[in-house]
């Protein structure tokens, strides 16, 4: 696996292959349908869960969070959706709260403005705000107010990583993740995102010197894209180098989108690794 990720350069392919490479939904043969019904399977769980949805963290339209409450004085996990920056929204994705809400996990869900109504830089300071305003609303909430653990799936694993240096924030888990933003700049992708090096290498973890000093685990499926295998695994070689905490694995036999069920599961693996971050930094 590591002699096939040596060699994989995406600087070495022709744009219809890198943007290829970085298609997800054209990769997974049924996402369309698959993702239909993680949104149906969520509507339902917020009826379930009515009290705190909606709360207003800042003045633009997706600037919400909606909150499940596990049990009082529990710790809170926040997920950041995926969608490549410009897709998708947090009303998608409430059903995998079930997985971390059954081992007593508060779960909040962000969601942010999408590309291209807002740039990269402002999509990273709208997670941000965010943090702010729900670690502040915490002890109203009836939540332990020690702070929060982020997860997100693909561009939610990036921002994952980015907001790892809020202060109140204790560690990161971060899903089939994008770290290295130069290969989607150069890509379909950027039609939309509008990013230019500077802007790209400003939000690429990968190309800072370090990072924050918090426990960050990683997992990207088996059966992911070969260039989104290499960007979860490059990462955690980045962060070994500079000597900061981190677990990299891959989940067998998982796709972009099949991986999820391991959230959604009480027993699933990354439900696993939320509940060992929670502990690790208690």
């Amino acid at each position: 696996m590591s002699a096939l990720f040596s060699v994989l350069d995406w600087r070495t392919m022709s744009r219809q292959e890198l943007d290829r490479g970085l298609n997800n939904s054209e990769a997974v043969s049924g996402s369309t349908e698959m993702v239909a019904g993680w949104e149906q399977r969520s509507g339902a769980m917020r009826q379930r869960f009515p009290d705190h949805i909606g709360l207003r963290y800042g003045p633009r339209e997706r600037n919400r969070i909606d909150f499940l409450k596990a049990a009082d004085n529990a710790p809170t996990l926040l997920f950041i959706h995926g969608g490549y920056w410009q897709a998708r929204a947090k009303e998608v994705f409430t059903v995998f709260a079930e997985g971390p809400m059954a081992h007593g996990i508060n779960v909040a869900l962000i969601g942010y403005t999408l590309a291209p109504d807002a740039t990269l830089d402002q999509i990273v300071a709208e997670i941000h705000s965010g943090i702010n305003y729900l670690t502040g609303q915490l002890p109203v909430l009836g939540a332990a107010g020690d702070g929060i653990v982020v997860s997100g799936w693909s561009a939610g694993g990036h921002l994952t990583s980015m907001a790892l240096s809020h202060p109140k924030v204790r560690g990161g888990m971060a899903i089939s993740g994008i770290y290295d933003l130069e290969p989607i700049r150069h890509s379909y992708l950027n039609e939309k995102l509008k990013a230019d090096e500077a802007t790209s290498r400003r939000n690429s973890p990968m190309m800072m010197a370090g990072g924050p000093l918090k426990p960050l685990s990683l997992v990207v499926g088996s059966a992911e894209l070969p260039l989104l295998r290499k960007q979860s695994a490059d990462f955690a070689g980045h962060r070994v180098r500079h000597g900061l905490p981190v677990t990299y694995e891959e989940i067998p036999g998982a796709d972009h989108f099949s991986i999820m069920h391991e959230m959604l599961s009480p027993t699933g693996r990354i439900t696993t690794l939320i509940r060992q971050l929670f502990e690790r930094t208690a």
